[in-house]
């Protein structure tokens, strides 16, 4: 790659007020060194904190359909409660209302009861109650026993503190022995301050006592992105959006693994109806529901204009378990199908045609295909499971670059890997000190995913340690500016790095189980980071040409990259401060024919422990500004901050 290797200019300079500051000046070359990759920012997704079952995906009911859970057991109810001294257990139902699902709530109306009895759910931490929105309820019944019974059973949401805010009701008899769907629309009358909220679903005590009824494959849909069916919640689906993604990387992460064989993700089990959706124990702790499968995550990617990279399952498990390579034949099948349900033709891959049957013939955009997840934790079978994974998957799709997981060259891999996903995750001032980590890599044909990378914490000597031992909670300007400046880098070098992304992407404030995150969110509102920030400057408004300039010093906490869009003239000045102290930067661009006179600044800025929260969702946000540029100007980057400098260059 061609570089500019001109002489940093540093030293005091003296103003007209006498003031001492460090100077650095950048010339900037107008002469592209290369192409900027259309995929270089994205997202990473996970499926942990809840950053799908009760985030991304806009079900509201927690545990709607008992999947995965002991039935006769308290765990089993988790999030569904009694209202007026109902009985409620979860049960194996004898006859249940799917193969994949297996249990059923079984409701029973004490005698000698009067008023409403029923039962609630309290959703994710509450449920967002908002009076123009219509909810969209739906449940499966029937009685065990056949019964006179004839009456009202009401659903609706109501405040913790008993206000109800929309109710619904439909008749039902006890003749019903037959498992038969109840849709309902849900319109409140006033939306609740806070998301203190729950789902309720109840009878009149008096006319139902005795009564038995099972309930299946609870729903409760608000509005959803681009209103599609079973679909995702807006504003995060949003927020998403609005940094500028062009990738996704997805469906895990340790998710993608499972603790065993067994409980892997398994692409066929995510798709087609919700009731042939069994779900699964993740590796985060909770169940997967899977309503967020293959199919809702291929349209979200269509409905942002981003591309997908998918993994597939590589034969080991979070346990520690790889599968001997006598037995990898039926799992690389399964990738095969995986894929071809991506872009298989319906005429020739069963798994082509079942995603046209359920909507979409066209193929959908799938060029790259990591195998495995992390296996540098599994790097002495990797070198197997690798061969026989993408020898068979090369053979079907030779247009799809497959990725590897282990340490890039540690094993050897045959055949050669033509791409490698590395993680790092480490101090803010790691990153700004490794701003130049790809610089050195040779130049031969080999790209790399930056797949996982954020600054998580401020102690070097205990990276995955608590909060009191340095562990950052949320994203900082610190944390922030330092991930900025190893940006630079990744700019620079992204001749052969083809896409990067920070993560986890998402977490859920009330059950956090990893930090920092990009975005924050609970029932109710999302919280952009200061990291957020950083990512979406560096996303829209990247350029598709490097322009190579005068180098940072190797290790400083100041970083810049300048990149242009060819199409509209536009030239991006972005600059990493990292360090406790404003940095005034002079930027010559005296090799165009014309600069403009005057540019954009976008600058975010704060203290270097300033932090977005959910009490404090905005301490820290991006400012637009005009300021003077032309062929030579100057600028002073406040301390901690992040500054994308726009002019026209002709």
């Amino acid at each position: 790659m061609m570089r500019l290797h001109s002489i940093v200019t540093g030293g005091i300079c003296v103003g007209i007020f006498a003031v001492p500051c460090w100077c650095v000046t950048v010339t900037v070359n107008k002469t592209p060194s290369h192409t900027i990759p259309s995929t270089l920012y994205g997202q990473m997704f996970e499926v942990s904190v809840y950053s799908g079952d009760g985030g991304l995906y806009a079900e509201l009911l927690q545990n709607r359909a008992f999947q995965q859970v002991s039935p006769n057991t308290t765990a089993a109810l988790t999030a569904w409660h009694p209202i007026n001294n109902a009985q409620l257990t979860v049960v194996a139902d004898p006859v249940p209302v799917s193969k994949a699902l297996p249990n059923s709530l079984q409701f029973s109306v004490p005698d000698d009861l009067t008023g409403r009895v029923g039962f609630s759910n309290e959703g994710y931490w509450g449920i967002k109650v908002d009076s123009s929105w219509t909810y969209k309820a739906s449940f499966f019944f029937r009685f065990p026993a056949s019964s006179s019974f004839s009456g009202a059973l009401t659903v609706g949401l109501e405040t913790n503190a008993g206000t109800v805010l929309a109710q619904n009701s439909t008749n039902i008899r006890g003749t019903t022995t037959k498992w038969t769907e109840v849709n309902l629309e849900l319109h409140p009358t006033a939306s609740a301050g806070d998301v203190n909220n729950s789902f309720f679903v109840t009878v009149d005590g008096e006319a139902g006592a005795g009564q038995i009824i099972n309930f299946a494959m609870f729903s409760l849909f608000p509005p959803t992105f681009k209103n599609r069916p079973n679909g995702l919640r807006i504003d995060i689906a949003e927020t998403l959006a609005e940094m500028g993604p062009s990738f996704f990387r997805f469906p895990g992460g340790n998710n993608l693994e499972g603790q065993t064989t067994a409980t892997r993700w398994q692409w066929n089990a995510t798709v087609g109806p919700l009731l042939d959706r069994p779900g699964r124990v993740g590796d985060w702790g909770y169940v997967n529901t899977d309503g967020l499968g293959l199919l809702e995550y291929l349209e979200f990617f269509e409905d942002v204009d981003m591309e997908p990279i998918m993994a597939v399952w590589a034969g080991y498990s979070l346990g520690g378990t790889s599968l001997p390579e006598s037995e990898l034949g039926p799992y690389i099948q399964q990738a095969k199908d995986q894929i071809n349900f991506v872009i298989g033709d319906p005429a020739k891959s069963p798994p082509a045609a079942l995603r046209a049957s359920l909507g979409h013939p066209e193929p959908f955009k799938l060029r790259f295909v990591e195998v495995g997840n992390e296996d540098f934790f599994a790097a002495d079978t990797y070198t197997y499971r690798w061969h026989d994974f993408v020898s068979a998957l090369q053979a079907e799709f030779p247009q799809i670059r497959f990725i590897a997981t282990t340490d890039a060259w540690d094993p050897v891999l045959s055949p050669v890997a033509q791409s490698y996903d590395v993680h790092v995750y480490q101090t803010p001032t790691w990153f700004y000190q490794n701003a130049f980590y790809y610089d050195d890599f040779q130049r031969n044909g080999t790209t790399y995913f930056e797949g996982e990378y954020a600054a998580v914490s401020t102690n070097p000597n205990d990276i995955f340690g608590t909060p009191a031992d340095g562990r950052l909670p949320f994203p900082t300007m610190q944390s922030a500016s330092g991930e900025a400046a190893f940006m630079t880098g990744l700019e620079r070098n992204s001749d052969i790095v083809f896409a990067a992304s920070y993560a986890p992407l998402l977490q859920h404030v009330n059950s956090t189980q990893w930090t920092p995150d990009l975005i924050s969110f609970d029932a109710g509102a999302v919280v952009r980071s200061t990291s957020y920030y950083v990512q979406q400057l560096f996303s829209l408004n990247r350029g598709d040409q490097y322009l190579p300039s005068t180098l940072p010093t190797r290790g400083d906490t100041l970083h810049w990259s300048v990149t242009k869009s060819s199409s509209s003239g536009k030239t991006f000045i972005k600059v990493a401060n990292a360090g406790n102290s404003t940095k005034s930067i002079t930027f010559k661009l005296d090799q165009f024919d014309s600069v403009s006179s005057s540019g954009t600044l976008q600058l975010l800025t704060g203290a270097e422990t300033a932090s977005n929260t959910a009490d404090a969702p905005e301490t820290v946000v991006p400012k637009t500004t005009t300021i003077r540029t032309g062929k030579t100007f100057a600028y002073n980057a406040p301390a901690f901050s992040v500054s994308v400098i726009t002019v026209t260059t002709r």
